[in-house]
C-alpha cells in the first residue's frame, strides 16, 4: 500500500443541482394550495415580488350565498331559511345534556363528567377505569358505577372499552332476549369476527345458520357510535387540468385561476436603484434574478403540465369520449419516453393534480395503470380487470362464493384477460373485498 504524499490530476463528471433547478422541480410537484403558500412566503422574502389575489375567488359556498343574497336584497325575505345558522352539538354536549336530566349525586356527576372527558371521537372510553380512579382519587367501584350510568345514555354503545362491549351494549337494548348473540360477543368474539364459524358452532353447540342470523343482526349495529357527532368541513377539489368536449373534438387547458398572480414591484425597484450603495445594488440584483427564476419556473410548470395532459388526452381518448370503463394501460415511463423527459418529471407533474372531465373529476395519477395480457396478445388495463372482478363477485352465489382461482378462469373465459391467482387476490384486496371464506353465507 502506497502512502506517499503527492499531487494527482483526476477528471470526474458530477451533476450539481443549483438552487434554481431545485426550485423548479419543487414548483412542478406542488399542488395549487402548496404553490399559493410558496408564493406568499416568497413575497415576504422578496420585496420586488408582489402577490395579487384579485383573480382568486373563495371556494366557500357560504360566502358565495352571502354575496348572492346581497345582490338580491329584494328577495332576501324569500331566502330566510338559508340564513339560519347550523347548530351542531358535540358528543360531549349531548351527553352532558342527558346527564343533567338524571337523578344522581353530585359526586357521581363529577365522576361521569371526568369519564365523558375520556371519550374519543368514535365514542369509546380511551382510558382504563383504574387509571381514572387513581387520577381523580376515587374508588374503582365508584368509577364502574358511574361508567354503567354513562353507558345507559344515548347513543347506545357509548363509552365502551372495546368493540365487543360496544356491540353488546347496543344489542342489549335492541334485542335483550338474544342470549346466543350476547354469548358470542362476550365470550367468543374473536372466533365470531374472524368467521371461524365451524369451530364456533362446535363450541356453542349451534348451527351455522343460527350464527349467520346473529351476524346479520350485528351488521345492523354501529361500531362507531360517536362518529355521528364529528363535523368535518368538506374538502373542495380544484382541478388543475380541464378537458372540454365538443362532439368528438376534445380540448385541454391548464386551470391556473386559483393560483395568485405575481407581478414585479417596479416602483420599489426604482426607489432603491437611486441608492449608490453596492450592498443595495447586490440586493436588488439578487431579488430581481429570484423573481425572474420564479416566473420562468411557473411558466415551465404550466408547460410541463400541458404536455403531460395532452399526452394523456392522446392515449386515453376513449376514456374521455366513452367513460371510465375504457381506460387503457399506460405507464409513466411510457409517457416520459414519448415526451423525452425523465420518468420522475411525469411523476412530479401528476402529484396531487386533478383533471376535470364530463364524467367527473379524477386524479391525474389514476390514468396510469399497469397492463394485463389478453388471450389475443393485446393489452388491458388493471382498472378493467378490477371492474370485472367486482362484477363477478357481485353476481356470485353467496352460499358458494367464487375462489380466486375460479375468478382467474372467469376472467380468461369472459374477459379474455390472463392473470395469476396472486394478482386476483391483490386486486380483490385493493377493492376492499374479503376472501371467499369470509363472503360465504350459510342460508
Amino acid at each position: 500500500m502506497d502512502l506517499k504524499a503527492g499531487l494527482w490530476q483526476k477528471q470526474t463528471l458530477k451533476l450539481t443541482m443549483t438552487q434554481e433547478l431545485s426550485q423548479a422541480i419543487a414548483l412542478l410537484q406542488y399542488s395549487f394550495q402548496e404553490l399559493a403558500a410558496f408564493l406568499e412566503n416568497k413575497a415576504v422574502e422578496n420585496p420586488l415580488l408582489q402577490v395579487d389575489y384579485k383573480n382568486v375567488r373563495t371556494m366557500d359556498p357560504r360566502l358565495d350565498r352571502i354575496r348572492h343574497t346581497r345582490k338580491h336584497d329584494g328577495q332576501e325575505s324569500n331566502r330566510w331559511i338559508e340564513q339560519i345558522g347550523e347548530k351542531t352539538d358535540s358528543l360531549e354536549d349531548y351527553l352532558l345534556s342527558q346527564l343533567n336530566l338524571l337523578t344522581v349525586s353530585a359526586r357521581q356527576k363529577q365522576i361521569i363528567i371526568k369519564l365523558i372527558e375520556c371519550i374519543d371521537e368514535n365514542g369509546y372510553l380511551c382510558a382504563a377505569c383504574q387509571d381514572i380512579s387513581a387520577k381523580h382519587q376515587v374508588s374503582e367501584s365508584e368509577t364502574e358505577t358511574a361508567l354503567a350510568i354513562l353507558q345507559s345514555l344515548e347513543p347506545a354503545g357509548i363509552a365502551a372499552r372495546s368493540l365487543a362491549e360496544c356491540l353488546l351494549l347496543q344489542l342489549e337494548r335492541k334485542q335483550p332476549s338474544n342470549e346466543l348473540a350476547k354469548q358470542m360477543l362476550s365470550e367468543h368474539f374473536v372466533l365470531f369476527a374472524e368467521k371461524k364459524w365451524k369451530s364456533l358452532a362446535k363450541i356453542m353447540n349451534t348451527s351455522l345458520q343460527e350464527i349467520q342470523k346473529v351476524y346479520d343482526e350485528i351488521q345492523t349495529l354501529d361500531p362507531r357510535p360517536g362518529s355521528a357527532f364529528q363535523i368535518e368541513r368538506p374538502a373542495y377539489i380544484v382541478p388543475d387540468i380541464i378537458v372540454s368536449r365538443n362532439g368528438d373534438e376534445l380540448s385541454v387547458s391548464v386551470f391556473d385561476d386559483t393560483v395568485p398572480r405575481i407581478t414585479f414591484n417596479e416602483a420599489y425597484y426604482q426607489l432603491l436603484s437611486e441608492y449608490k450603495d453596492d450592498a443595495v445594488k447586490r440586493f436588488l440584483h439578487e431579488k430581481q434574478q429570484d423573481y425572474q427564476w420564479i416566473m420562468k419556473s411557473l411558466e415551465q410548470r404550466k408547460e410541463t403540465l400541458m404536455k403531460v395532459a395532452l399526452k394523456i388526452l392522446e392515449k386515453q381518448r376513449e376514456f374521455f369520449l366513452t367513460g371510465p370503463d375504457h381506460l387503457k394501460p399506460m405507464t409513466m415511463r411510457e409517457v416520459a419516453e414519448e415526451l423525452d423527459v425523465h420518468e420522475s418529471t411525469v411523476s412530479r407533474a401528476v402529484r396531487e393534480k386533478y383533471i376535470q372531465t364530463q364524467a367527473g373529476t379524477y386524479e391525474l395519477k389514476s390514468f396510469f395503470t399497469s397492463s394485463v395480457q389478453t388471450v389475443e396478445h393485446n393489452q388491458a388495463s388493471s382498472h378493467q380487470v378490477k371492474v370485472a372482478i367486482g362484477k363477478f363477485i357481485k353476481e356470485e352465489d353467496k352460499q358458494k362464493p367464487l375462489s380466486d382461482q375460479e375468478i382467474v378462469h372467469l376472467l380468461k373465459e369472459h374477459e379474455g384477460t390472463v392473470v395469476s391467482r396472486r394478482t386476483v387476490a391483490k386486486y380483490r384486496e385493493q377493492l376492499g373485498i374479503p376472501s371467499s371464506t369470509k363472503r360465504k353465507r350459510f342460508e
